[in-house]
């Protein structure tokens, strides 16, 4: 079938990587103080007591925008809130100053019906001061698993918090999922876009150095989630961020079920081999042909779950993205998913050198998690590899002082 991005024409190009090709308009803000806990899909309203930013395109009769609401919620007495970006075509994306999380995004399907994809705990996003899944965070200073919560860096051992068994996961006990974000709405030619930026003090966690991490979400009108990570640090320090969202194209809730249906593709001719603890072993491994990890040919996510051997039964691994790895040239694939019911596609693309395939394993089906049970979203966690700082063989993941950590990843939303 033919693919369309829902502005009637697709992407055949990645946007630059640098943001620095966007010249900002200027802003027309209007702002008040009025607190409220509308559900996430709340648009603007010259009435209401929200901050907003819009930006119209001379040849466009619609604007991207976004718009800006206080929660009833606060963390270490700061204020939760919620910012809501919208493009021209009607996208919809909201992302929380908490942890810089992704509570949802709104695409069509085929029949042009909006449906938010993104997992999360229901429609009062002031819930989300309790995330035990870490549904649609940013993970860090390290996503994914650190062996024994210890690493050895310029001769010095750090030990950091080990809240995985006797691992250490995704930056710690209250890592920056877990703080509020200095949130600052942004705007250019073609996208809504939210810039976070976070401070993590020398010891953070027991990591080393005073890190500055900036994300920027940007809404494109090109169909496209643009997320753009930057950080500095005063100290040589382990960094790894990443975004968490759980992703189900049918419709993120918990009755649409889970996702084993939806069809995924994966750039990757390698996997990072782990032992029982999901603890890479400093092996990037083959992908053999027809086997359970070879996803180089498009199947459905469930169709070898049969003979998988780790319990819960389910992907947890991360795999190597070919061509991956170089932050300074543009995104490349590392996945396509595709829902066959309603048409959605995802393309993931990204400067990192892998991907963590996750498909939901354990997630419980109670309320703390929104009801959604097992399986019932994926993720697709563009990241360096696990384990790095440990693992001298791997791309180093170690930011030194008078450098600057990048990544950009994007997801590019289609239909077919």
């Amino acid at each position: 079938m033919r693919k369309h991005f829902f502005s009637c024409f697709f992407v055949s190009s990645l946007v630059a990587l640098s943001a620095g090709c966007n010249q900002p308009a200027a802003p027309t803000v209007a702002t008040s103080t009025t607190t409220s806990s509308s559900p996430a899909t709340t648009t603007a309203d010259s009435s209401s007591n929200q901050t907003s930013v819009s930006t119209k395109d001379a040849d466009m009769t619609k604007t991207a925008a976004v718009t800006r609401q206080k929660l009833n919620a606060e963390v270490d007495g700061k204020a939760l809130e919620q910012f809501t970006l919208t493009n021209k075509n009607g996208l919809r994306a909201v992302v929380l100053n908490l942890g810089g999380i992704l509570a949802s995004v709104e695409t069509p399907d085929r029949n042009g019906k909006l449906d938010n994809i993104v997992c999360n705990l229901g429609p009062d996003n002031s819930k989300f001061t309790t995330n035990p899944p870490y549904f649609g965070v940013l993970c860090g200073r390290y996503g994914n698993r650190i062996a024994k919560g210890k690493f050895t860096l310029d001769g010095v051992e750090y030990t950091l918090a080990t809240n995985n068994g006797a691992n250490h996961l995704h930056g710690g006990k209250k890592a920056f999922d877990k703080y509020i974000w200095d949130a600052e709405p942004v705007q250019g030619e073609g996208f809504a876009g939210l810039k976070l930026t976070l401070v993590s003090p020398d010891g953070d966690e027991g990591y080393p150095g005073t890190l500055t991490s900036v994300v920027t979400y940007k809404l494109t009108d090109k169909n496209e989630l643009r997320i753009e990570y930057a950080a500095t640090t005063d100290k040589a320090t382990p960094i790894n961020l990443t975004n968490h969202a759980y992703w189900n194209l049918k419709g993120a809730r918990p009755e649409s079920g889970n996702v084993l249906g939806h069809v995924i593709r994966l750039n990757c001719d390698k996997f990072v081999a782990v032992d029982a603890e999901s603890i890479p072993t400093g092996e990037l491994t083959d992908v053999t042909k027809d086997s359970p990890m070879d996803f180089t040919k498009a199947k459905a996510i469930g169709a070898d779950f049969g003979k998988l051997t780790n319990e819960p039964q389910g992907y947890d691994h991360c795999w190597v993205i070919n061509g991956g790895g170089n932050p300074t040239k543009e995104p490349v694939l590392a996945a396509e998913v595709k829902e066959p019911a309603t048409g959605r596609v995802m393309r993931v693309l990204t400067t990192e050198p892998g991907v963590q395939f996750y498909t939901g394993n354990y997630l419980p089906g109670t309320a703390d998690v929104g009801g959604f049970a097992k399986q019932g979203g994926f993720c697709l966690e563009t990241q360096k590899f696990p384990d790095s700082p440990n693992q001298p063989s791997f791309p180093t993941s170690i930011l030194k002082p008078g450098e600057t950590y990048r990544q950009v990843t994007v997801h590019e939303f289609a239909v077919e």
